[in-house]
């Protein structure tokens, strides 16, 4: 009775056009004004100007530093911490990042949580309720109606708002005291921090120090005011089905409180002379509305035409590294294009073994002929791997074969780079918000290209290249390289007859403008 009761309400809500709760009221708030009152703030303000206004950066490609960086950060912070991720996770990591900031609310930081709801699971209600502790705020981004983790009734509300809930916020962004920051494609979960035995993600951050920090603000206080962005005191917890999960700060052989309290890398990051690379670069970012602008029905920003440009000004070479490529036929034909000029464009993605999201490989399947074609080359990384160079983890966690990626970048004539949460897929141009940096910085820019070289190397992914059948027909081989020896597979490595075929039954259905 109790989820026929829910399934009315839920039909009698399929007019609604704005989330529950988005009439709560809500106060405007903004980013730190005089970040130079704080050490970082007054720190990277002379470093800039001894830079002539360039900011300072810094790849994070290790899952571990990455979980380290953000709660080294939270701890340094005197006056704000802002987050805003489509994915924050009550799980062990994410615990961990939710104890550094109540540490800091007790210390009289102001917190700002922004968190998306598309991929809300059970456990990630604890994130939620930090909203009710003081000096810490959190909002929900476009949210369910439904509140519950019943997988059925989630999936029901999604069909009945879809218009509304198709539309979900993807960016990732982290800033500290407006003076610090990371952004790039990692979510917050052991997943990305490449500590879960079950699955690991390749990703990246760039931590970012100086006057960008202020732009990268901007975008998240646009994105904090907006009318989507819903308090989550004003909606309902769903109820816990089980105790208080404990957070463990020696998981498998990790001891993260000594690496916590070692201070590295952060203190090498913000050290005068340490590892920072001082650049100019852009903040690309669209706007909160997205959709209202792509069908001009409101003024604002798109981030996909200023990659684009980016991209169509390479001359030489265009790395690109993303976990889902399914993209729509003006960004093949931009392909098209510059392998027209002879640019040497390299493209990384996942294997079916590796892949996360079987839907969005099934879309991506259906390009790369097309792609060799052109003379693109194309490599899809294993889930299993023999050599870890490049990985952003260690043996002991990759020996579990359930490696995969999550990375976004892409290399232009190994003088400028891309970083952000935007894959080379139909959703992340056209349907889901993304932020990221285009960075100008030959040094950077080939510190990524020599990572990009060990991840494709044989040890790591496969290469998929295009052979000819006796009747002309156009086949695929896969070459790789397994205990130092060359193999070839003409049949595509996965993890079974079963997501073979599970793929093949999805290359069926026309879904890839929703991937």
């Amino acid at each position: 009775m109790r989820i026929i009761l829910v399934l009315i309400v839920l039909s009698t809500l399929g007019c609604s056009t704005m989330p529950r709760g988005s009439g709560s009221p809500k106060t405007p708030s903004f980013a730190l004004e005089r970040p130079e009152d704080t050490r970082l703030g007054r720190q990277f303000l002379a470093a800039s100007e001894r830079h002539q206004d360039e900011s300072g950066y810094h790849i994070i490609n290790s899952g571990m530093d990455g979980l380290v960086t953000r709660i080294q950060m939270i701890d340094a912070a005197e006056r704000t911490v802002d987050m805003q991720y489509f994915i924050f996770r009550g799980d062990k990591t994410g615990l961990l990042i939710a104890e550094a900031l109540e540490r800091a609310a007790d210390r009289g930081v102001r917190v700002r949580i922004l968190v998306d709801d598309g991929d809300t699971v059970a456990g990630d209600q604890k994130i939620l309720a930090l909203g009710r502790k003081p000096n810490i705020e959190v909002r929900i981004f476009n949210p369910f109606d439904y509140r519950g983790h019943n997988a059925f009734l989630r999936h029901l509300d999604f069909v009945i708002h879809k218009g509304r809930l198709d539309y979900r916020m993807h960016n990732k962004l982290m800033v500290v005291d407006n003076s610090v920051a990371l952004v790039g494609g990692r979510n917050i979960g052991a997943q990305y921090f490449q500590v879960e035995p079950d699955s690991q993600f390749a990703d990246d951050d760039a931590f970012a120090a100086g006057a960008i920090a202020a732009k990268l603000s901007k975008t998240f206080d646009s994105y904090w005011n907006s009318e989507f962005a819903v308090p989550s005191t004003s909606l309902p917890l769903p109820k816990e089905k089980s105790a208080e999960a404990r957070v463990s700060f020696a998981d498998g052989g990790a001891d993260y409180r000594a690496r916590i309290a070692s201070g590295k890398p952060f203190q090498d990051l913000i050290a005068d002379g340490g590892a920072l690379h001082w650049a100019r670069a852009t903040v690309v970012c669209d706007s909160p509305d997205k959709k209202d602008v792509e069908q001009r029905k409101k003024r604002g920003h798109l981030m996909a035409p200023q990659v684009t440009k980016a991209m169509q000004e390479a001359d030489r070479e265009l790395l690109m590294v993303t976990p889902y490529f399914v993209p729509s036929e003006s960004e093949i034909a931009l392909l098209g294009e510059l392998r027209q000029r002879n640019v040497r464009v390299r493209i990384l993605s996942n294997s079916l073994e590796s892949a996360p999201t079987l839907s969005a490989q099934s879309g991506y399947n259906k390009f790369r002929i097309r792609l060799l074609e052109s003379g693109a080359q194309l490599y899809e990384v294993r889930a299993l791997l023999s050599g870890t160079r490049g990985s952003g983890q260690t043996r002991a966690i990759s020996r579990y074969g359930t490696y995969g990626l999550h990375a976004k970048l892409y290399v232009m004539d190994r003088r400028r780079l891309y970083i952000g949460s935007m894959n080379y897929d139909q959703r992340s141009w056209r349907i889901n918000t993304e932020v990221g940096l285009l960075i100008e910085n030959q040094e950077l820019a080939e510190e990524v290209g020599r990572r990009f070289e060990a991840m494709v190397s044989p040890d790591a992914a496969y290469q998929v290249l295009l052979d000819s059948g006796s009747e002309g027909r156009q086949h695929l081989r896969w070459t790789t390289e397994i205990d130092h020896r060359q193999v070839a597979f003409t049949r595509e490595p996965s993890r079974g007859f079963w997501q073979r075929t599970k793929v093949k039954l999805l290359e069926l259905v026309p879904i890839e403008r929703e991937l």
